[in-house]
């Protein structure tokens, strides 16, 4: 899609309204451009209908990567892409900061129709989006802006920010006001092509569509510098996930020994187990003890579990979690593995609850609702959301994208996007660009903080 000067002053006029490192849904259209208009100088993360996030530039020649205007394009390092089900829980999850659309006509109340391209998932970036932002052409294009709209042909929600060719308007309960005019306009020029009734701001500014007040670069790096300072703010009562299946592979045993030294108490903890990698001994070096969960249990931090296998397979080697549940120092939730899996999962996808069949009838459905679908009686569970993870990753970059090595990946991929805060403990940063965008499992977006592990740091004791 060629843009003209005029469009392409209006997609930067759009960026100062966007927030750096956040996701920004880009409808179809003249919004989808904004990764081009911009090339690359400020850290926006986009979101396309085809999958794509992160940022890109035109190919000039075919390539295996899409737009959602279906132009052929070049990702920036730090870019990755999802299926169309990864897409959705991105968006239903809560993760999309912004979405800017194109709308087909707008009313003075802010109403407004979408074009035909973009009704597929509106509705759902709707709901789970913070801001809706519209862009319109009114110096050549005014017959997009009407008197007004009826109530059956428009999209529930009101704009929040209508940015112009000529003005910023934000949508209120008094109507459309001004808060910016362009430089070489005024304000009777505003009415005479609004309405004499649009409200101009008490703080209404004049710009120059050729300057960028947003400052910043492209540098963005989640990199700490240490496992000390990346859970330091983890408080008291705090619901962490910790990653890992039952041997020592696969877990962030350098930030489980942070957050030991760190000293929260009364911790929710999520895990598959609660801490029997240090009885089982599976890959384990004789004469050692592997670091795990039951660091934070023997320093006393740990108020409650969340586990699927969260004691000891040998009754006479009883695991630390289960010496303090013995002496009710400690609260269980029992949830079955596959169960915890698709719990995380829906966490994650904003799901609120979904129904299983599994634990139905048994003691895991005591005090849980129960349906009878289909001849079959399935168990009410609910979405887990914690507030920070702490997983273990194989190699990231500084954007916070993720891959792993084998089985280490475990419950890792699905209890980053369930988390406020998501930590990652990995072996190396790589260089921009380094990683596949093809072979990311998990993308930056869900990504807040990433840690190398020391090349001295051992994993047993």
């Amino acid at each position: 899609m060629r843009i003209t000067q005029t469009q392409e002053n209006l997609l930067i006029k759009c960026a100062e309204y966007l927030t750096p490192g956040q996701v920004v849904s880009l409808g179809f259209g003249l919004p989808g451009e904004l990764p081009m208009a911009l090339a690359g100088k400020y850290p926006y993360v986009f979101l396309t209908s085809s999958g794509l996030v992160g940022d890109w530039e035109n190919a000039g020649s075919p390539s295996d990567f899409i737009d959602g205007n279906k132009n052929h394009v070049k990702l920036r390092p730090g870019s990755s892409v999802l299926g169309f089900g990864e897409r959705a829980s991105l968006i239903t999850g809560g993760y999309v900061e912004a979405v800017v659309i194109e709308p087909k006509s707008l009313d003075r109340q802010g109403r407004w129709t979408p074009v035909s391209s973009d009704v597929g998932d509106l509705l759902s970036l709707m709901n789970h989006s913070e801001r809706l932002i519209g862009l319109l052409e009114l110096e050549n294009q005014s017959d997009k802006f009407v008197d007004s709209l009826s109530e059956d042909v428009c999209s529930p929600r009101k704009m929040d920010k209508i940015i112009t060719d000529m003005c910023v308007l934000s949508v209120t309960d008094q109507g459309l006001i001004v808060d910016e005019i362009r430089k070489d306009y005024d304000a009777n020029d505003i009415k005479n092509k609004l309405g004499a009734d649009v409200l101009i701001s008490e703080s209404c500014r004049f710009y120059d569509p050729l300057s960028f007040n947003k400052g910043g670069n492209s540098k963005i790096s989640k990199v700490y510098k240490n496992g000390r300072s990346a859970v330091s703010d983890i408080s008291d009562g705090s619901v962490v996930m910790i990653d890992g299946f039952a041997g020592p592979g696969g877990m962030a045993h350098y930030l489980l020994v942070a957050l030991r030294d760190q000293g929260a108490k009364n911790l929710t903890i999520i895990s598959n187990t609660a801490g029997i990698a240090r009885v089982v001994n599976f890959g384990t070096p004789p004469g050692k003890l592997v670091i795990d969960h039951s660091i934070l249990i023997d320093n006393g931090q740990v108020g409650k579990a969340i586990a699927s296998y969260p004691v000891s397979p040998s009754a006479s080697n009883p695991s630390s979690f289960e010496l303090a549940y013995r002496a009710g120092e400690v609260d269980l939730e029992l949830v079955p593995q596959g169960t915890l899996a698709e719990r995380l999962r829906a966490g994650g996808a904003g799901v609120k609850c979904f129904y299983t069949p599994t634990g139905a009838g048994t003691l895991i459905a005591e005090g849980k609702n129960a349906y009878n679908l289909d001849g079959k009686e399935y168990v009410e569970e609910s979405g887990l959301i914690a507030d920070y993870c702490i997983i273990r990753g194989y190699k990231a970059d500084r954007f916070g994208n993720v891959v792993y090595k084998g089985t280490s990946r475990n419950f890792n991929s699905v209890m980053a996007p369930a988390a406020k805060i998501s930590i990652v403990e990995v072996d190396e940063i790589v260089d921009d660009g380094a990683l596949d965008p093809e072979l990311i499992v998990t993308p930056g977006v869900f990504v807040d903080r990433i840690v190398v592990r020391p090349s001295d740091f051992s994993p047993y004791e």
